[in-house]
C-alpha cells in the first residue's frame, strides 16, 4: 500500500515533467538538454531514482513516452532523446554538463562538504546558456546546526521570503514554524505538526509522526532535537549529545547578541583572558570574561584563529569554519605568527581598558602557547610574568568547568551568542574521572573545543580576580 501511495503522489509530477520539461517546450537532445536530480551520495541517488522509475513503469502512458535505464539511473524521452539523470554529487560527474533543470536533493548533506559550493556552481553553470532552465533545492533541516552551502541557501531563501532580499527569479517554499511559535515551545505540540507537514494524513502518517515524537521524548532531549529537525524542520542551534557538558542545556538561553568586546569592556569592572590552542591544524581560542559593574554577572566574548592549512587537513569542519569567518568569529591566517600577533593585540586592548588584574590576568593552556607567552612578555607588549598563569588541565580544570556551568544555568554568565561558541559547546564531551569530570580534546575527536577551553581558562582566573575597588573573591580553583 505504501508503494502504491508513493506512485500516486509521483505520477502527476512525472507526467508533467514528461510532457513539458522533456516535451515540446524545451530543446532537443542535440542542443544538450539534461535534467538532473543530484544527490549527495550514491545511496541517496538510488533512493531518488527508484520512485521515478517505478512511477514510469506503473503508468502505460509514461512507459510509452519514457525509457528507463536502471544501470545508469537515467530516464530518456523516446521522441526528443532528452534525459532525466540521477547522479551522485561529484566534481568529475557534473563538470561540463549543461543541465536545464537541476534538482538538488538533501541539500543539508551538501552543507557538510567542503567543496560543495564549487561543485554546485559547476553543476548549475549551464543555465548561463539555458535561459529557460531552473534549479530546485530540496531538503529537510540538518541534524546539526546548518553550515556551508546549506546555510547559505537557507539564509538566502528566508531573506527572499521575508522581503530583505529582492530576487524575482527565486521562489522560496519553506515549511517552518513561525519564530514566535518556536520560542513559545508550541512546535512541540502535536496539534501544530501540520505546519511543516503539508502531506500529513496523506503520504505522511499521523500515527507514525506522533508515535516517533513520544519515543523521542522518552529517550531524551538529544533524540527530541533530532526528531524536530527531520520531521518538523526545526533548526538546531546547538547540538546536544548524550555525554554533553551540563552547561550546554542552558547555553542558548544565556546569549545576548548585542554583546561585543567593546561593550563588555565598557560594562565590566575587571576582566580576565583565557587562551587555548595547539598546532597548525588546530584552532587558537581566545576568551575574554568580565565581571559586570553593579550586577556582578559574568560576561563572555570569544574568537578563534586558524591557519589556512586547517581547511585542508580538517575538511569535515571546513564548512563550519568558513561560516564563522563570515560571521567575524574566526580569522584565517596565512603565516604562522599572524594569529599570535592578533591575540596579543586583543589582550593589550583589554589591558589598556584598565580591566586586567595586576596578577593572574591571563590564563593559558601550558601546551603549545610558548610563542604567545613570548609575545606578551616582549618589551613591546610589556606584560609581566605574574600576570600570565599556566592553568592546569585535566581533572584540575574541574572547578572551572563546574563554575561555568552553574553560572550559565543560573543566568549569571551572559555570552555574546556567537555561533562559534555554540558549535564549540556542542562539540564538548564529558568524561567522568573519579569525583571529577573531564572535557578534553582527545574525547572530542576532530571536533574543535578550543574556544570553550579558553573560556574555562578565563573562568579560573575571574573567580579570584580583584575588582577595581579591591574586592577579593575566594579562590577555589586549582591553578
Amino acid at each position: 500500500m505504501n508503494r502504491q501511495r508513493r506512485v500516486r503522489v509521483n505520477l502527476p509530477w512525472l507526467r508533467r515533467f514528461a510532457q513539458q520539461a522533456l516535451g515540446e517546450c524545451v530543446r532537443e537532445s542535440g542542443d544538450g538538454l539534461f535534467a538532473l536530480k543530484q544527490a549527495p551520495t550514491v545511496e541517496v541517488a538510488n533512493n531518488a531514482f527508484k520512485p521515478a522509475a517505478d512511477a514510469v513503469r506503473a503508468d502505460t502512458e509514461l512507459s510509452d513516452l519514457l525509457h528507463v535505464q536502471d544501470h545508469i539511473r537515467t530516464i530518456t524521452h523516446r521522441k526528443t532523446k532528452a534525459t532525466l539523470q540521477v547522479v551522485a554529487a561529484d566534481a568529475e560527474t557534473v563538470a561540463g554538463k549543461k543541465w536545464i533543470v537541476t534538482l538538488v536533493d538533501e541539500l543539508w548533506l551538501f552543507g557538510k562538504r567542503a567543496n560543495a559550493e564549487d561543485m554546485l556552481r559547476e553543476a548549475t553553470g549551464g543555465l548561463a546558456s539555458r535561459p529557460e532552465g531552473c534549479v530546485i533545492y530540496l531538503s529537510t533541516q540538518s541534524n546539526e546546526p546548518p553550515a556551508g552551502v546549506f546555510k547559505q541557501k537557507l539564509d538566502y531563501a528566508r531573506g527572499v521570503r521575508d522581503g530583505t532580499i529582492v530576487d524575482p527569479q527565486f521562489l522560496p517554499v519553506l515549511y517552518e514554524h513561525p519564530r514566535a511559535m518556536v520560542e513559545a515551545g508550541m512546535h512541540r505540540n502535536p496539534t501544530t505538526f501540520y505546519v511543516t507537514n503539508p502531506n500529513l494524513g496523506a503520504s505522511v502518517s499521523v500515527d507514525y509522526i506522533e508515535r516517533e515524537f513520544r519515543k523521542a521524548e522518552i529517550t531524551g532531549e538529544e533524540s527530541v532535537r533530532g526528531f524536530l529537525s527531520k520531521h518538523l524542520n526545526v533548526e538546531i542551534g546547538l547540538a546536544l549529545r548524550s555525554n554533553r557538558w551540563a552547561g550546554a542545556d542552558f547555553w542558548a538561553e544565556a546569549g545576548d547578541a548585542t554583546l561585543t568586546l567593546e561593550s563588555l569592556l565598557e560594562r565590566c569592572e575587571v576582566a580576565t583572558v583565557g587562551i587555548d590552542g595547539g598546532g597548525l591544524d588546530d584552532l587558537l581560542g581566545l576568551a575574554v570574561t568580565g565581571r559586570e559593574t553593579g550586577t556582578g554577572r559574568w560576561l563572555h566574548w570569544g574568537r578563534a584563529w586558524a591557519h589556512r592549512i586547517v581547511l585542508e587537513r580538517r575538511k569535515e569542519i571546513a564548512p563550519q569554519l568558513l561560516d564563522f569567518v563570515q560571521q567575524g568569529d574566526v580569522v584565517i591566517v596565512e603565516q604562522p605568527g599572524d594569529d599570535v600577533q592578533q591575540v596579543a593585540d586583543l589582550v593589550c586592548q583589554v589591558r589598556d581598558a584598565g580591566l586586567l588584574p595586576e596578577k593572574n590576568a591571563i590564563g593559558v593552556d601550558a601546551a603549545g602557547i610558548g610563542d604567545i607567552v613570548d609575545e606578551l612578555m616582549s618589551p613591546e607588549r610589556g606584560f609581566e610574568e605574574g600576570q600570565i598563569v599556566a592553568v592546569s588541565q585535566g581533572w584540575r580544570l574541574n572547578a572551572a568547568i563546574k563554575t561555568a556551568e552553574r553560572k550559565v544555568a543560573g543566568g549569571e554568565l551572559i555570552h555574546a551568542a556567537q555561533p562559534l561558541m555554540a558549535w564549540s559547546v556542542g562539540n564538548a564531551k564529558v568524561e567522568p574521572k573519579g569525583n571529577a569530570i573531564l572535557i578534553t580534546k582527545q574525547a572530542s575527536g576532530s571536533a574543535k573545543i578550543d574556544p570553550l577551553m579558553a573560556l574555562f581558562d578565563a573562568t579560573s582566573l575571574l573567580a579570584i580576580a580583584q575588582a577595581g575597588a579591591g574586592v577579593h573573591q575566594q579562590a577555589f580553583v586549582v591553578l
